[in-house]
Parts: structure tokens; C-alpha cells; sequence
């Protein structure tokens, strides 16, 4: 995934072909559908993407609810969204991080997102591209 910032790629990060669309695509989904600033829209900002970001309330939120999805996903992305909900808030309370507001529409939507990434991605030959529009705006809640 290349990551373009004022029209240069400003960073590139591996995304391999599994079961499941890869981490950063799950991020893409969550973020893009939520308006919430994680791992993406701080790579866009500006920070350089590691493995161990610098601590950060909404982007930490963000990261908990990325690892919900893929434990959904390689669950056949159909757990009901009041125990994706649930494992949300013990997944947070497990790393002592504050849960974002996220209603059962919000996992609907994201989750609508994330399996039309599927799709799309499913169709990219490996050592091929999909290109993405990443919309880095406002807060939805």
C-alpha cells in the first residue's frame, strides 16, 4: 500500500494476499467510514509509519476496534454487532484504552465497507494495485 501525501508517496507498506483483506485495509475501512484518526490519517498527517506508534486516545481506539473486525473476519464476518460491541469493550478495557463511541450501524457500515474491499481486493492478481480514496476528515459522533 502506498500511502500519497501532497502527491508523493510518503510511505509503502506490504499488503499481503490472506484469508482476509490485510490490517492497513481493515484500517482504511474503519477510519474512512468513521472519520476517525488512526493509523492511516496520522501516517497522512505526517508521522512515520512503524510497528509502535506514539500513545494516541482516538488512534488507539481506532487499533482495538481494526483487531474486532479482523477477529470478525477470519470468523466469516458474521458476528452480530452487539458482541462485536461487547468484545470492543473488553478488548479495550483489556489494553486500558478508552473505547471510541461506536453504535451497532457503525459495525454495519464498516463491515459493508470492509466486504466491498474484499471483493475488490479478491479481484487484484498478486503483484498487482488497487487504488484507494482515503477520506480524512471530521469526527462522525
Amino acid at each position: 500500500m502506498d500511502l500519497i501525501r501532497d502527491g508523493h508517496i510518503a510511505e509503502s507498506i506490504e499488503c499481503p494476499k490472506q484469508g482476509i483483506i490485510p490490517h492497513d485495509m481493515v484500517h482504511f475501512a474503519v477510519e474512512n467510514v468513521l472519520h476517525k484518526r488512526g493509523f492511516i490519517g496520522r501516517v497522512l498527517e505526517g508521522e512515520a509509519a512503524s510497528f509502535q506508534m506514539q500513545a494516541d486516545s482516538e488512534s488507539d481506539g481506532v487499533e482495538r476496534l481494526v483487531e474486532v473486525f479482523q477477529a470478525d473476519g477470519w470468523s466469516g464476518w458474521s458476528t452480530a454487532a452487539a458482541d462485536m460491541l461487547d468484545l470492543y469493550q473488553v478488548t479495550c478495557t483489556a489494553r486500558h484504552c478508552a473505547p471510541l463511541e461506536v453504535l451497532a450501524a457503525d459495525i454495519e457500515a464498516v463491515r459493508g465497507k470492509i466486504l466491498e474491499l474484499t471483493a475488490q481486493w479478491q479481484s487484484v492478481p498478486v503483484g498487482k494495485s488497487l487504488t484507494l480514496q482515503f477520506v480524512h476528515g471530521a469526527s462522525a459522533h
